[in-house]
């Protein structure tokens, strides 16, 4: 497997364009599509949050019930959550528009929206645009490049990644795009992400590979605590590809999976160091656990923690707060068997020796914590179960983002 450019484009078949629609934003790209030439099984995860938007009650009934698409269309700026009626008519409006387009079905066709929640969308932009679109479409790096960043809303960069591989003498492409930045927390999945592949893959094995990739990529992220009303997770395959049609757990389906979670994985990393006004990512790494979920538990626990991420950003290496985050986090140890370790590159500093303090030094503690890549390593020294968390530290500049989101 080799990483590849290309984003939603790298795969065969796919076509990406973006266009400013002025629905909130001005001066900028605001709308964006991703369309297969050939149709798709289709694949999601989407938001645990009981407040579901208009766009994530159609994409759930497009992939659960029918299982099959063509296209997805995204809007940025408002979320279309909380709108009732008139946010569903918006939705089946700009499918409608786009399946007229594109000259498919307008339940082929996937609808993504992210902002503002409680605001309507104005019905006339959105199937305008999506039109506009359609006539865009074309498939290249730039394309993917400029569709990555039309779906950006508070996020700093685009987030997007590509990868290659030989499956069954075949080369086979896996890309991926995906936005968020705030209002992200584990509990499936905290953000829109888009994956497509020229895989020839059965919709069970597709989903079934999703549903696994999420648990240890996405759902190990937290920004700020807070689970999406609009988290959405696509994935779409063409079979482009021509492999031979993957419908079991063979060795294929391993080759397939290992690119699908070195996508994801990429893209939640990318997401939890962009988190707003966060200056560092923060991977937690619990080993020695009883169980994998306990390992999970655990490590999402210390990233999620407010203290362990202020402490992160003002380079404290208060590591009172990291065990006490693993302490209420629910899972049952031993405390007086547990030793943490700071680490940044291939440098590692072991802070906690059997629940106390090392007297390690303080000042070289805080020079690691000063690195824009933090790791926290926890041995619990209870089993051989590890699993790892990303987060980011919390800085001024989140409340002030947050405390003027909607201006």
């Amino acid at each position: 497997m080799k990483e590849i450019k290309g984003g939603v484009c790298a795969a065969l078949g796919f076509k990406a364009s973006a266009i400013a629609a002025e629905i909130k934003y001005r001066g900028r790209d605001d709308m964006a599509m991703v369309y297969s030439e050939s149709p798709c099984v289709a694949a999601g995860t989407f938001t645990t949050n009981v407040v579901k938007a208009a766009p994530v009650k159609w994409d759930m009934k497009v992939v659960h019930e029918r299982g099959s698409a063509r296209a997805v269309v995204v809007n940025t700026g408002i979320a279309n959550a909380c709108t009732g009626e008139e946010g569903m008519q918006v939705v089946r409006s700009t499918a409608e528009a786009a399946a007229v387009a594109l000259g498919v079905e307008s339940g082929e066709v996937l609808i993504g929206s992210t902002g503002v929640i409680g605001m309507q969308l104005p019905e006339e932009k959105l199937t305008a645009g999506a039109g506009s679109l359609a006539k865009a479409l074309e498939r290249s790096p730039e394309a993917a490049n400029r569709a990555a960043r039309a779906i950006m809303t508070t996020d700093t960069h685009e987030k997007e990644i590509a990868y290659e591989l030989e499956i069954g003498g075949k080369t086979v492409r896996v890309g991926g795009m995906s936005k968020g930045s705030g209002m992200i927390h584990p509990n499936m999945c905290t953000m829109l992400g888009y994956v497509t592949t020229d895989a020839c893959i059965s919709g069970e094995m597709l989903q079934k590979a999703l549903s696994s990739v999420v648990v240890d990529t996405f759902n190990m992220i937290s920004v700020d605590g807070d689970t999406s009303t609009n988290d959405t997770l696509i994935a779409l395959a063409n079979g482009l590809a021509g492999n031979e049609r993957i419908d079991s757990e063979n060795a294929d389906y391993e080759a397939f999976y290992g690119a699908l979670n070195a996508v994801c994985l990429h893209l939640a990393k990318e997401m939890a160091a962009d988190g707003e006004g966060a200056t560092k990512l923060i991977e937690c790494t619990v080993r020695g656990a009883d169980t994998k979920e306990s390992a999970r538990t655990l490590a999402k626990s210390v990233i999620g923690s407010s203290l362990v991420k202020a402490a992160v950003y003002g380079c404290d290496a208060n590591w009172g707060r990291e065990l006490c985050a693993l302490g209420y986090s629910g899972v049952m140890f031993d405390p007086e068997k547990v030793d943490m370790y700071f680490r940044t590159g291939d440098h590692e500093l072991l802070i906690v020796r059997n629940g106390i303090g090392s007297g390690y030094d303080e000042e070289e503690a805080s020079r690691m914590l000063a690195s824009d890549h933090v790791e926290i390593i926890a041995d619990m020294h209870a089993g051989d179960e590890s699993a790892v968390a990303y987060g980011c530290d919390l800085t001024y500049d989140y409340v002030k983002i947050n405390g003027d989101y909607r201006s």
